[in-house]
């Protein structure tokens, strides 16, 4: 579906104050008009000390970020919806020392926005399922180590990278980092990720494989100087993402890994729409429901 573009300015104007927000996000919750989550009736008062809807019928108190993704929050929708600009805004991302500076709040307050709006982005990923020919190949992610290189290096995460190919570019890609690389954990990427009976091609290493259980797979032995002649669009992919997370982020641990993963997955597969992505990660986020994450220190 496409969204249209917004500047900044424009942001600014429509999202600029507390009670704008709060308007939108009303909008979303109950598209018809306030309707109580306990009893369903659509009458209420509000109790503007405590900024809460109270069902005139049953009494009931809900307030407008009451199972959403900005569930409980003590920080400003104002500041939310800022972030969500920045954070979609940037080509590279945002860092959450950057954010927390930008919009005035502590570090692990900025952390916890950027993972939860990481993970509305997978949610909104992992709706869809490549399909056609399919480059498939893995990747190892860490810092810099002496001794082996490549697959077997130690104190590096295996990562799966998938890519669709249209037309000999690349289409939508899905990526996970996994534990170990086996035929298990590649045989559960692919059967998330992929529509069955697809044809995948990998470059014959015995996990990637199981490729052949429910797929085509083609396979050809490369070696390194001949991989980017067989594989060249998962190679361009796992090239932007270390980049990626090398440039803003400086290098990630492999505890948070996957959600760095997630957001580079969720701007590649919207590349195109670059001047949209402040609306579609605000109506991602708007309509994702509410999750804890942990406390950062």
């Amino acid at each position: 579906m496409k969204m249209p573009t917004i500047s900044l300015i424009e942001w600014q104007k429509k999202f600029g104050t507390e009670k704008a927000c709060t308007k939108v996000l009303a909008k979303v919750r109950w598209p018809q008009g306030f309707q109580c989550p306990k009893c369903g009736s659509q009458n209420f008062t509000m109790i503007m000390t405590r900024k809460l809807y109270q069902c005139s019928s049953c009494k009931h108190q809900v307030s407008v970020t009451a199972g959403t993704l900005f569930h409980a929050t003590k920080i400003p929708l104002v500041k939310w919806f800022w972030a969500i600009y920045l954070s979609a805004s940037d080509k590279g991302g945002i860092s959450a020392l950057r954010l927390c500076k930008q919009i005035g709040v502590s570090w692990p307050s900025a952390r916890n926005m950027l993972k939860k709006f990481r993970m509305a982005m997978a949610h909104r990923d992992s709706i869809y399922r490549l399909e056609s020919l399919i480059e498939f190949d893995d990747t190892y992610v860490g810092g810099k180590r002496s001794g082996k290189r490549g697959r077997g290096a130690e104190g590096k995460k295996p990562v799966l990278v998938a890519v669709e190919t249209r037309d000999k570019k690349a289409g939508f890609a899905a990526i996970k980092a996994v534990d170990a690389l086996t035929k298990n954990t590649v045989a559960d990427f692919l059967a998330f990720h992929l529509k069955s009976g697809q044809t995948v091609r990998t470059d014959a290493f015995p996990a990637l494989n199981a490729a052949g259980n429910d797929h085509v797979h083609e396979k050809k032995v490369t070696p390194p100087q001949e991989a980017s002649r067989w594989l060249p669009l998962v190679h361009i992919v796992i090239g932007n993402m270390k980049k990626f997370l090398n440039g803003t982020f400086h290098g990630v641990s492999s505890r948070y890994l996957q959600e760095y993963l997630d957001e580079f997955c969720y701007r590649f597969n919207r590349r195109f729409w670059e001047p949209q992505l402040p609306l579609r990660l605000l109506n991602a986020c708007l309509a994702h429901v509410p999750f804890k994450v942990a406390e950062f220190h």
